[in-house]
């Protein structure tokens, strides 16, 4: 291919880079690049690699942009709220860049076409936040023989590697072989992530791609990059191949793409939502607070930085960081419900008093935010 005069004046940095030159940034911009998730990873991978002039982008994202976005997924800004991911990010990047292809894939990635998205492209890069996908992306990749360019992110810190058995590079499975049981790890929407976060671990990955698309540098395949914002620090682990890998081992025992929604012990929702006896409605804790006659204690298990952005009068603050130095606080023969953002972790307090000797505990359906939605909109969600 060749450059017509004005992408040379786009592209001159990189042409006066020995590393880079013309055709350099010819491999460049005839480099396809599908990004799993156009938000807060996906934001900086796909702006850079557009004004760097990959030729082809792929976006795969169902979502819409939400105001929760917005402090993190640059891609997308306050209009686009409402919108769906892929039509924001495909708008963005053709503002920076008229010359890349944007392919929008506006769907959720399954094991039933991950296999027919991937194999249109070069490199896949994983800016997904959650596991069923990232070992979904992980064994996609490995049976299509494409490199993986992972991200994480959490809170003040993240990490990034380049998974490619077929480069000789480990997998995903090999640094983890197992999920984490569901819950354990608590989502971005539970524990927060620093703004600025996505946007240093997602430059790293679109840096690993424009390397791999040189074929220039050294890779972070077998390695795993660690980054701790609060810290300012990097470190870094070696990878090595795992011989026992079910997937890119000596012997496979994981051909073909499987549910894995299952293999992360995540539990599929019924069509009719089945009732839950440790659970009631915001409606419930609304009637337990108004008619004290009834003797039900109310108890909120979030941290105190989320109670001060909003909480309901007249409920006390148990957070569950340090429930197991407060219980005793508690009468274990009192009916009490418990509440929190969305009802995750007041299911685990509930759980942990029940181990207790507590009798009587429900855990409010939703939260807070719930109550927010349904009972007193003057009540901020975050």
């Amino acid at each position: 291919m060749d450059l017509n005069n004005d992408e040379i004046r786009r592209y001159s940095r990189h042409l006066i880079l020995p590393e880079v030159g013309l055709a350099g940034q010819k491999k460049i911009c005839s480099t396809s690049v599908v990004c799993i998730g156009a938000g807060g990873l996906g934001s900086p991978i796909a702006m850079y690699l557009a004004a760097a002039g990959i030729g082809k982008i792929g976006l795969v994202d169902f979502d819409t942009v939400d105001f929760s976005n917005l402090q993190r997924q640059i891609i997308h800004g306050t209009k686009d709220v409402g919108r769906p991911k892929c039509e924001s990010a495909k708008e963005t990047i053709h503002r920076i860049n008229p010359n890349v292809q944007v392919v929008l894939h506006n769907t959720a990635i399954n094991s039933d076409n991950a296999l027919d998205i991937l194999a249109q492209y070069d490199i896949v890069v994983d800016g997904t936040d959650n596991f069923p996908t990232r070992y979904l992306t992980n064994d996609a990749c490995v049976l299509l023989k494409k490199p993986n360019v992972y991200g994480s992110i959490f809170r003040f810190e993240g990490q990034a590697s380049v998974f490619a058995p077929h480069l000789n590079g480990p997998c995903y499975r090999c640094l983890y072989p197992e999920p984490p049981p569901p819950g354990m790890v608590p989502s971005c929407a539970e524990g927060g992530v620093l703004g600025v976060l996505p946007g240093i671990i997602g430059c790293i990955q679109a840096t690993e791609i424009l390397k791999l698309a040189l074929g220039k540098g050294s890779s972070l395949i077998g390695r795993l990059l660690l980054f701790d914002a609060l810290k300012m620090k990097f470190s870094e682990l070696r990878l090595r191949r795992d011989p026992q890998c079910p997937l890119c081992g000596e012997n496979p025992t994981i051909t073909k793409l499987i549910d894995y929604q299952q293999f992360c012990g995540i539990v599929p929702e019924p069509a009719v939502p089945l009732a839950n006896p440790d659970e009631v409605t915001v409606q419930e804790m609304k009637r337990a607070l108004d008619d004290p006659k009834l003797g039900i204690k109310i108890i909120d298990v979030r941290e105190q930085d989320e109670y001060e952005i909003a909480h309901i009068n007249g409920v006390p603050l148990f957070p569950l960081s340090v429930l197991q130095q407060r219980f005793t606080e508690l009468d274990p023969n009192q009916h009490i419900y418990i509440h929190c953002k969305s009802g995750i972790r007041s299911m685990k307090a509930l759980h942990f008093l029940r181990e207790q000797g507590f009798k009587y505990l429900k855990s409010v359906k939703g939260g807070i935010s719930a109550w927010a939605d349904e009972i007193d909109h003057n009540v901020p969600k975050y």
